[in-house]
């Protein structure tokens, strides 16, 4: 199905420069959030308005690797990203610093602002690392639309920094694909037409949002696990009293 897909969308659109013949590229990200997880938390609820911070590398790793760290907003179903480019260390320390910096003269003077107000304000950290390949497209002539599909998407809530390689759980199981459509108008006929031929349904998917629910089952499972654990060793203690 996969072939099929690209066969099409290719038909209409140009890869990204770095997907040369179908070869994906690896994204990272590292997600923050406050000590109790309060903006996914957040956004998990739905709400009107929310918004999260991520640091995003797309070549290289390492404190040196050229990286965007963003501000994500969501109001009423319409995106705002807003981003500047830091050096991966650069980022990690402007969060670790509560929001300070020196500034640099590829960086965005008023975005370095707004996630100076928001890291101070949350007292942000990280809180995970989200990497994936994608394989990403732009309709010609008409750069409103892009389509990107990811794959291997991985998580991990240890070593949260750009040196220590790309692994982690995955997400979703192997050789499945997460196809994202971007556009602010409507889908071209091309596109409709070949989403119902291949049975694509559109579903809601967070990846941060997914990996804490995931981390949420398995911390519930550690608890009831520690209780069962705990009975045990009082009913041996009751038995030989």
């Amino acid at each position: 199905q996969l072939e099929r897909v690209l066969d099409v969308i290719e038909s209409r659109m140009e890869p990204d420069k770095f997907n040369v013949n179908r070869q994906v590229y690896t994204i990272r990200n590292i997600y923050f959030d406050t000590e109790d997880n309060q903006l996914i938390r957040n956004s998990l609820a739905k709400p009107r308005y929310k918004e999260k911070i991520r640091l995003r590398t797309y070549a290289g790793a390492g404190k040196d690797a050229k990286a965007f760290l963003e501000i994500k907003k969501k109001f009423n179903g319409l995106v705002n990203k807003r981003r500047t480019k830091m050096e991966a260390g650069e980022a990690m320390a402007f969060v670790e610093n509560g929001g300070k910096i020196i500034y640099k003269p590829y960086m965005n003077p008023q975005v370095v602002k707004e996630l100076s107000y928001m890291v101070s304000r949350y007292k942000l950290m990280p809180k995970v690392m989200i990497s994936y390949d994608r394989l990403a497209y732009f309709e010609k002539g008409n750069p409103d639309l892009r389509i990107s599909l990811d794959t291997n998407i991985r998580t991990r809530r240890d070593e949260l920094n750009m040196n220590a390689g790309i692994y982690g759980r995955l997400l979703l199981p192997e050789n499945i694909w997460l196809m994202e459509i971007k556009t602010a108008k409507a889908m071209p006929v091309w596109l409709t037409e070949m989403l119902a031929e291949e049975e694509i349904r559109r579903v809601s998917f967070s990846k941060y949002g997914t990996e804490y629910k995931n981390y949420l089952k398995e911390q519930e499972s550690k608890y009831a696990e520690s209780k069962r654990t705990i009975n045990k060793k009082e009913k041996v203690e009751v038995k030989y009293a």
